[in-house]
């Protein structure tokens, strides 16, 4: 060791936490003495079904540029490629460090469980394992009574400031990150990826509350205006680029910046960064319940949902739904447009998982593993819960069902956005567009360069719905969905409380206004009411 040779070092294990400011476990260690920063690269985590080359990508970019950051300040990144519990044993061995540091997280079953075994490993060898809270999700929460203020007064802390200097370990052997495909991950179609990184994720930042999120609330529905006035922060967020603690606080310092200011402009302004900070309370909101009840992430919170739809689904629909290949224009479009970015707005992707679970009937547990692979924002704790909202498998939240045919019609009007992505229907004139089987040249698309609708929208909505709602139907579904709104439900919901429940709230047959302005994923951007 370079300084303090008879301490014994702290290791600092980032997981979806890759920065240096705001990160109480690394600014705690250092405090102590040396330390050793470690990233593990687990090839089982990126053999998971939810997990996709993108990515990767993109976390790779972030790492990498952590790394230059902390090595900088004396001690760069070792990063390892394996299992945890390996890296951990080969440090163990070499250096006998006690205490281990990391963030919280809520993550998918398999993380779940590789964490269960890392404290198993630091029971037996004596290691204490210092988890910090990272984000406004509770551990081991009681009740959600309370919750908002607790959200409130955690992300009113003042941010942890980068260490400037750390005690450097000397003796490891360092590495670089390895490429993709060492782990087995292929190209996946994404032509134009966000870039990663914190001082991008900055960027992006900077860029939304001085320049481009003015007109955020007016166009977060839209596909082709939110691609640009949208924050696109989320996979930043999803990463640990940036803190969700810090980028609060700018967003509320941009709003004390406009007090006063009686323009329509800061008007608009102020109406943006209203919506916006409150979609990064709901963002935690939803991580809460995966926190709450991990198997949400596979089975309806909803006894009466589970069995509604066969596993596995048609394979033949979820490949057209999955490859933008429905026969309806404005969903297809939708669908290659994720595909080639990675990102979509929020009322997008509830049409896509509205479309594939009640007009084609599809489990949402397979659609949803194919949604999470193509988001680089995937964030398990928010798209599992979102996933199970939009198809209906709560039993707390409102059922809606998207037209993608309306939707086509109100959210691209000029049809600009669908004609990019759907390039095969450059001869359908504008009045056709979001419906070239009722055009009179329909005969030289439909079937040949173009594909013919997989399920009549009128039929299939209406079998959907004698389904969905008749697993509510019945005396059980009231006390059911009332416990399922006291653990997980908005305490700001606006749903009327009658009678007595577990925890002491009057409550009564619940009207399901848990807000749809909360996100898919990890995506920020998200509308009002359909």
């Amino acid at each position: 060791m370079s300084a303090a040779a008879t301490v014994r070092p702290s290791v600092v294990w980032f997981k979806r936490d890759l920065r240096s400011t705001d990160h109480g476990p690394l600014a705690s260690a250092a405090e102590r003495g040396p330390l050793i920063p470690l990233y593990v690269v687990e090839p089982g985590l990126w053999l998971q079904p939810d997990a996709s080359h993108r990515q990767y990508v993109f976390i790779r970019e972030t790492a990498q540029e952590l790394s230059d950051d902390l090595a900088a300040r004396g001690a760069p990144l070792m990063v390892r490629v394996g299992t945890v519990i390996d890296a951990l044993s080969d440090l163990h061995r070499q250096f006998t460090f006690t205490d281990l540091w990391s963030h919280e997280e809520t993550g998918n079953a398999w993380t779940f469980a590789r964490d269960r075994a890392v404290a198993a490993w630091c029971r037996e060898h004596g290691v204490v394992w210092h988890e910090v809270t990272q984000t406004g999700v509770v551990r081991r929460l009681a009740s959600r009574n309370g919750w908002a203020k607790h959200w409130d007064r955690l992300m009113a802390k003042p941010l942890v400031p980068a260490p400037q200097r750390f005690i450097a370990v000397d003796g490891l052997d360092l590495r670089g990150l390895p490429e993709p495909r060492e782990l087995g991950l292929l190209p996946d179609g994404c032509t134009a990826p966000q870039r990663g990184g914190r001082r991008a994720g900055l960027a992006v930042l900077d860029s939304f509350l001085a320049q481009r999120g003015r007109d955020y609330r007016r166009a977060m529905s839209s596909p082709l205006d939110g691609a640009t006035q949208c924050s696109r922060l989320s996979p930043y967020l999803a990463a640990g680029a940036l803190s969700v603690r810090e980028v609060a606080q700018l967003a509320w310092a941009r709003q004390l910046e406009l007090r006063g200011d009686t323009s329509l402009n800061a008007r608009a302004w102020r109406q943006s960064l209203v919506s916006f900070s409150g979609r990064l309370h709901w963002h935690c909101h939803f991580m809460q319940k995966l926190e709450s009840e991990p198997s949400i992430e596979t089975r309806e919170l909803l006894p009466a949902a589970r069995g509604l739809r066969p596993i596995p689904g048609d394979a033949a629909l979820l490949e057209a739904w999955a490859k933008g290949k429905t026969g309806y224009p404005f969903l297809d479009a939708c669908m290659r447009s994720l595909i080639a970015t990675g990102w979509l707005n929020f009322r997008m992707r509830a049409m896509l998982v509205s479309f594939a679970s009640y007009n084609l009937w599809l489990p949402w547990q397979e659609t949803g593993l194919h949604l999470a692979r193509m988001f680089t924002d995937y964030e398990p704790g928010i798209h599992w819960p979102q996933m199970q909202m939009q198809s209906g498998a709560t039993g707390i939240n409102t059922i809606r069902i998207y037209n993608p045919v309306k939707q086509g019609h109100d959210q691209d009007p000029t049809g600009d956005f669908t004609r990019r992505w759907v390039p095969e229907l450059a001869d359908v004139p504008d009045a056709f567009l979001q419906e070239p089987w009722a055009w009179s040249g329909a005969s030289r698309l439909i079937g040949r360069t173009y594909p013919a609708r997989v399920v009549d929208l009128a039929v299939s909505t209406a079998a959907a719905k004698d389904r969905i709602y008749g697993a509510r139907r019945g005396p059980a579904f009231r006390d059911v969905a009332n416990t399922i709104q006291d653990k997980h439900g908005s305490r700001k919901s606006g749903m009327p409380m009658t009678g007595q429940g577990k925890s002491g709230q009057k409550r009564g047959r619940p009207r399901a206004k848990v807000s749809d302005s909360a996100q898919l994923t990890f995506d920020l951007d998200s509308p009002g009411t359909t």
